[in-house]
Parts: structure tokens; C-alpha cells; sequence
């Protein structure tokens, strides 16, 4: 008799949320968007607040009908091809959380290659290949005799909480500009690679810099989340900063011009082209880069990039051509070219 209630209800238009989630799939695959059956389950337990194990329990049961209309609308977004990170405002990454939105790329797994060969060169230099044997700790030991802290940069981004931000405005020496190794984030975007780093390596003095204010907001609000003590720098590459640093990261734009429009819709249509496009030829801001990186590395110091599958080789020849040395290639878990490092001269 239960059962009987049950189907006469379902009849009658209660919809479920197992209804819910299959209906959804159906449009997003409709939309064409491929993995439409955990996108819709994503999608769904954020709409109602529900883990995997509640939805499984209770796959079942009647949606209330506000969380209907919330689920609805976000399939009906997705179906317009804004990322899953847009909805849910959100992207893992280092395993840790980080707040995204239109202003910034979405942090990739490709990308935590970067952050991991830098924290090997911190804190493992002795135990890394060969070529890179020196262990930075010993720049820093002595870097006091060989350059100035990145002190004065500026147009600081103000309103940070928990412990990031920027530097003392009277100009006295931080603390943290005394200790370790001193590593800058260019085009810091989200934030994810700067923020990770110094969680990762909590000794590191870490700063972070952007053309974009947009995106320096969304960076120092993840700083701020994480409770790491990083300071953010608007500027344009080099141009707003001051001192050396023993390691300097970037993730640069690295997409030719006429690729963009071939990209997916959500990366094309809702990331921003400024964190995209890197000339004709995808190279315009490794050259630039390169060009300028001397005068702000420690001898010594290294660089690192992200770099696309194919950049590998334009990249070390740009970096062979400037007097970097031990220059490596460093292929990621599908055996794609993926970081670009090498060591600034010792004397120059």
C-alpha cells in the first residue's frame, strides 16, 4: 500500500532528487557538456547543502521545491558553458581550497607541477638532480651581502585579514624579509601558486604580483582564507618592483593569439583573455621575463615557468640565449612538457 501512495504521489508531480539529477544530466548533455552525470551531482549537492552519502540516502525523497529552483538555475548556467568553478566559486588546488571567479584563471592540476619543483629547490636542494645540487638556503644564508630585500614595492594591495597582506608602510624591515628564501609569483592570478607555496614552505617570504586589480582582490582573499602571510603587488611584470629574489614563478599567459578561438567555450567565453593570450606566437611574456629577470634574481637564483606542451624548447633557448644555466625540462604525469627552470649565473 505504501509503495502504491508513493507512485501515485510521483504521478501527481512530486519530483525527486534522483529525478532532479537525471533530468539535469539530460540537459547538460544536451548543452554538450561530457561528464554531465557528475557535473549534475556536483551541481546538486551544492544546490542543497548535501555530501555524497545524503544524496545516496535520500536519492529518494521529495525536493523541496526552493532547492528546485536553485538547482535549476545553476543547470541552466552550466548549460551556457560557465565553468563548475564560476557556480560554485571555488577550485581545489595543492589541496587547498581557493575562491575563483571571472577575474582569474582557474587554478589547474598542471599548474601545482610549478609550485612542487619550487618547494623541491627550497627545501630539498641538496637532494634534487644533479644540476640543481645547491640548495638555495645557502643564498639566503648570505643574501644579505649580495643584494636588497624586495623592500619598496609598490601599490601594495591594502585590506587584507588573517595574517596576508602587505608590507609595514613605514618602510621598516619586516621580520619575514629577514628569514629564508625570498620567492616572487609573477602573474599571480588567483593567487593559488603564491598562497600554496608558503603554506608548503611557511619560512618563505612570498610575494605575489598582477596587472589586474581585479584579480589582486580575489588573490589576497584567498591569502586571507588559507591564513598565509603573503604579500600582493599590482604591477605590470617588473615595473612596480624592488629587490632580488631567489626564486621567481610564473604562469604567464603562454596561448597564441589565434588559438583562443579555437579553446572550449568556458575557457574562451568566461576566463580572462588577459591571463590567456601571449602574442602571435605565445612567447611575448617569456621573452619579456627572461629579458628583465637578471636584475631581479640573487646570483644563483632561479626561474621557473609553466610553459604549454610544445613551448618547451623556445623556452630554454630564450633562457640559453639570456646566460641561464642548468636549464631543465620538467614533463608532467602525461608526459608533456610542462615546466621550463634554470639558474641565473653566479657571477656576473
Amino acid at each position: 500500500m505504501l509503495m502504491l501512495i508513493r507512485r501515485k504521489m510521483k504521478e501527481d508531480g512530486e519530483l525527486t532528487y534522483r529525478d532532479a539529477r537525471v533530468r539535469a544530466a539530460g540537459r547538460l548533455r544536451e548543452a554538450g557538456i561530457e561528464n554531465e552525470r557528475p557535473e549534475s551531482e556536483f551541481l546538486l549537492e551544492f544546490a542543497c547543502g548535501l555530501s555524497l552519502n545524503d544524496y545516496l540516502l535520500h536519492q529518494g525523497d521529495e525536493m523541496p521545491p526552493e532547492q528546485e529552483r536553485i538547482f535549476r538555475e545553476l543547470i541552466e548556467k552550466r548549460c551556457r558553458r560557465i565553468p563548475l568553478q564560476h557556480l560554485t566559486g571555488e577550485q581545489e588546488f595543492m589541496g587547498l581550497p581557493f575562491y575563483v571567479n571571472e577575474h582569474v584563471l582557474i587554478p589547474r592540476q598542471d599548474t601545482e607541477l610549478l609550485v612542487e619543483e619550487a618547494i623541491c629547490l627550497i627545501e630539498n636542494g641538496q637532494n634534487t638532480a644533479s644540476v640543481y645540487g645547491k640548495d638555495l638556503r645557502l643564498y639566503a644564508e648570505n643574501s644579505s651581502e649580495t643584494g636588497i630585500a624586495p623592500e619598496n614595492c609598490r601599490q601594495d594591495c591594502t585590506g587584507a585579514e588573517n595574517g596576508a597582506g602587505t608590507e609595514n608602510s613605514t618602510g621598516t624591515e619586516d621580520s619575514r624579509e629577514t628569514r629564508g628564501v625570498r620567492v616572487l609569483d609573477l602573474c599571480t592570478g588567483s593567487g593559488c601558486i603564491a598562497v600554496s607555496l608558503k603554506k608548503f614552505c611557511p619560512d618563505v617570504t612570498v610575494t605575489g604580483s598582477d596587472i589586474s586589480a581585479e584579480a589582486l582582490r580575489v588573490a589576497v582573499k584567498n591569502a586571507a582564507r588559507s591564513g598565509a602571510d603573503v604579500r600582493f603587488v599590482q604591477s605590470d611584470l617588473f615595473s612596480d618592483l624592488t629587490g632580488q629574489f631567489h626564486l621567481i614563478l610564473s604562469n604567464p599567459p603562454y596561448i597564441p593569439t589565434d588559438v583562443i578561438p579555437t579553446l572550449m567555450p568556458e575557457v574562451r567565453d568566461h576566463e580572462p583573455c588577459l591571463a590567456l593570450d601571449g602574442s602571435p606566437d605565445g612567447l611575448f611574456f617569456y621573452r619579456k621575463i627572461i629579458e628583465d629577470a637578471d636584475r631581479y634574481l640573487f646570483p644563483g637564483g632561479c626561474l621557473l615557468f609553466e610553459i604549454g606542451y610544445d613551448q618547451g624548447e623556445a623556452v630554454s633557448e630564450l633562457m640559453r640565449d639570456a646566460g641561464y644555466t642548468e636549464i631543465e625540462v620538467v614533463q608532467d604525469l602525461q608526459g608533456l612538457d610542462r615546466v621550463v627552470k634554470g639558474r641565473r649565473i653566479e657571477h656576473v
